[in-house]
């Protein structure tokens, strides 16, 4: 007779059995004060405030699971919400997360989700205190993240001030460089910096958490992650903020992209100043401030409205819009 197998899909494993065996072993972050097993999680807000964000990541129209494995899907759902907290002013504390899957989904699927969301949580200095899980058709990813601002005063996109610096701590067209390596079919050994990017974002949380620890955090008046696009996410900042603002193109090159744009026939500005999901950080610091480590100045702000380059407006497309373009994740950079 032969040997019995374990179950291998979560059809056969059963919803609870699944949902233990997502969190058998894990440990929560501090701020967790109840996790999984009641009805609902019991999470910290020492002062009194939470800052909460929500994202969605839904099979072919924001991954693919042909291009990324399910380790790298999972611990980009953690990062950009962990990012919008951050971009906030506020230490990520828990994330939720519901999970919608086939039944017929492997569970090796399911348990390499898992372990990059605990990953990227952990990087981020949080961790995971519970959600959801339910039958779909495509594979479905939503986490909601909370964050601490440990008495600090938030950081919105509306405190940009004439005569700022602005400046970003991450890298930018990364991402976008990865996705048109992807899109082109053109994985090879010269691309490999460029996919990893794309697949697993690392937003530099320290950058912006050190900083607002320093002496100087009062000076960074306005602060966003660049997920749409940086011109795009700029142009919520200026407006938020009734400025305007210019770059510098040569401060904002990445002489690193150019290389791959020319295998690709691309154009590596467009990469950088429109791609998103880099997740790197922008923000607005006050004249003459000194900017602390791993940040770098990109332009200034100025009276008016909108957002140039060197003096000219941007043609084309400032970034992601969730609702343009073609539904496909081949043909629209997918966020």
């Amino acid at each position: 007779m032969s040997e019995s197998k374990g179950p291998r899909t979560v059809r056969e494993l059963g919803e609870f059995a699944l949902i233990e065996r997502i969190n058998k072993g894990r440990i929560q972050a501090p701020g967790v004060l109840l996790g999984p097993g009641d009805d609902a999680a019991l999470i910290a807000a020492p002062d009194g405030r939470f800052v909460v964000t929500t994202d969605m990541l839904v099979q072919d129209r924001h991954f693919r699971l042909d291009w990324s494995s399910a380790e790298d899907i999972g611990r980009k759902a953690i990062a950009q919400n962990a990012a919008d907290v951050v971009a906030m002013g506020a230490v990520p504390s828990a994330f939720v997360v519901a999970l919608g899957c086939p039944a017929d989904a492997p569970l090796e699927l399911i348990d390499g989700l898992a372990d990059g969301m605990w990953a990227e949580a952990a990087r981020a200095g949080a961790s995971i205190a519970g959600g959801d899980l339910v039958r779909s058709r495509d594979l479905v990813l939503s986490v909601t993240a909370f964050g601490d601002l440990r008495g600090r005063a938030a950081r919105t996109r509306a405190g940009a001030r004439v005569g700022d610096t602005i400046a970003v701590a991450g890298r930018l067209g990364w991402s976008a460089a990865g996705l048109a390596v992807l899109t082109a079919g053109a994985e090879s050994a010269e691309f490999t910096e460029v996919l990893a990017a794309h697949r697993v974002p690392q937003p530099p949380y320290t950058s912006v958490l050190d900083a607002l620890q320093l002496p100087g955090a009062d000076d960074l008046h306005a602060l966003t992650d660049v997920s749409d696009g940086l011109l795009a996410d700029l142009g919520h900042m200026a407006e938020s903020s009734g400025v305007a603002m210019d770059l510098d193109a040569a401060a904002v090159a990445d002489p690193a992209l150019d290389p791959i744009a020319a295998l690709l026939d691309a154009d590596a500005a467009q990469w950088i100043l429109t791609g998103g999901e880099d997740h790197a950080f922008a923000g607005t610091w006050a004249a003459g401030a000194a900017l602390p480590a791993g940040w770098r100045p990109i332009g200034r702000v100025c009276a008016g409205h909108g957002v140039t380059v060197g003096g000219v407006r941007w043609s084309g497309s400032a970034g992601w819009e969730s609702f343009g373009g073609v539904d496909s994740a081949v043909a629209d950079e997918p966020r």
